[in-house]
């Protein structure tokens, strides 16, 4: 049976970064057999005291093999979590990285101890693997999708997944998440064509029998990626979009990296940052808000390791230093306090986690060498 959410708690949903298996565009870039395994192996210490290479408690798995991902949902139910949501990407008219869900996540025999859900990731792919010292980044693919585009990617969420019993639903629907709002609306040609897109989304939706889904928008102040595309007043657009909900992605989104000084951040500071930005979304935003919290940030080993490490922006970034897991438990309470309290609204509370395995940005709740399950058993901890 499928996890029942208790009606005490928020749901906690753990972003999965699916780059730890074989893809083929993948290896007809970087080699056979590639994955961002290479990258995390690879990663040496960039100053004194910096604590890398971060080494799984697991080893290298292939998380497209159903065995490997059970393992992995009976660790995050175990600990509290309720659902995964993937990071979904679509260029070039087909998806990338889509194996770990498709056949490892949709194939594993204990699919139904959790939920699963998109959040499509439609920032542009760049060169990041590794970045080099003049950061001069490639667009691989853009993430900007015309109309016709979009209903493609419409008929895949739709038809593959939104109906599945073990896809996560809020307040009764399929919960989608679009990571770039701007990119999105930019693709489409304006907040007017974009909203009509959402709106033939719902009605293939509801006409397939899935209900009427649960739009969420990530929100930031502060761009990741040089890429990535705002909007002038994101309360109008979101209004305007019929968005039913948003939440964010990263607290680097709200908080620099760098504004302790660089290379060795604040986990502290960044989450002083965070704090705010909910009690501003809450205040500012006409639909609820879900507050995000951060294991850590450490994208160093996205850098070239023979390059000198220095702040050239994204991923030469300092490092969120302080993560301990008293001080993610402190975040943890923070944001279930916020649900209860400033953020609560109508509606499913959820809370959104940074991320279940964002190893190459320093960002992971799988067991590594030093912590264990330390993370995980602050989550279980705070939401049992």
């Amino acid at each position: 049976m499928i996890q029942s959410n208790p009606p005490s708690r928020p749901l906690v949903a753990a972003y999965y970064f699916p780059n730890y298996h074989r893809d083929s565009r993948n290896e007809a870039r970087y080699g056979q057999g590639w994955t961002e395994w290479d990258l995390l192996r690879s990663a040496l210490p960039r100053y004194a005291g910096h604590s890398q290479p971060k080494v799984p408690a697991w080893g290298e798995f292939d998380e497209a093999d159903p065995a490997w991902m059970a393992r992995q949902v009976d660790l995050a139910a175990d600990h509290a979590i309720d659902a995964f949501l993937f990071d979904w990407y679509w260029y070039d008219d087909a998806p990338l990285l889509e194996r770990a869900l498709r056949d490892g996540f949709l194939a594993a025999p204990n699919g139904d101890r959790l939920k699963f859900a998109l959040m499509w990731a439609n920032h542009d792919w760049m060169e990041l693997f590794p970045a080099r010292w003049l950061n001069r980044q490639d667009r691989i693919f853009t993430g900007r999708l015309d109309a016709a585009g979009f209903d493609r990617v419409a008929g895949r969420v739709v038809d593959d997944y939104f109906c599945r019993p073990n896809y996560l639903r809020v307040d009764g629907g399929p919960y989608f998440s679009i990571y770039e709002v701007g990119t999105f609306v930019s693709g489409l040609g304006g907040l007017d064509a974009a909203a009509a897109a959402l709106d033939r989304l719902r009605a293939r939706a509801e006409r397939a029998g899935c209900g009427r889904p649960h739009v969420n928008a990530v929100v930031w102040q502060l761009p990741i990626l040089s890429s990535e595309t705002g909007v002038a007043d994101i309360a109008e657009a979101l209004r305007r979009l019929g968005v039913d909900s948003a939440t964010s992605y990263a607290w680097v989104h709200h908080s620099s990296p760098n504004a302790a000084g660089f290379p060795r951040g604040s986990y502290t500071m960044a989450a002083e940052h965070n704090y705010a930005a909910w009690d501003h979304y809450a205040a500012t935003l006409p639909i609820p808000y879900y507050p995000n919290v951060s294991m850590g940030w450490d994208p160093s080993p996205r850098t070239c390791q023979s390059d000198r490490f220095e702040d050239r922006g994204y991923p030469w970034t300092a490092v969120l230093e302080g993560n301990t897991p008293s001080a993610f438990a402190e975040a943890l309470n923070r944001a279930k306090a916020f649900v209860a309290g400033a953020g609560r609204r109508a509606g499913t509370p959820l809370i959104t986690l940074n991320a279940w395995n964002e190893w190459t940005e320093g960002s992971y709740l799988l067991p590594d060498t030093v912590h264990g399950n330390a993370y995980l058993e602050r989550i279980r901890d705070a939401f049992k």
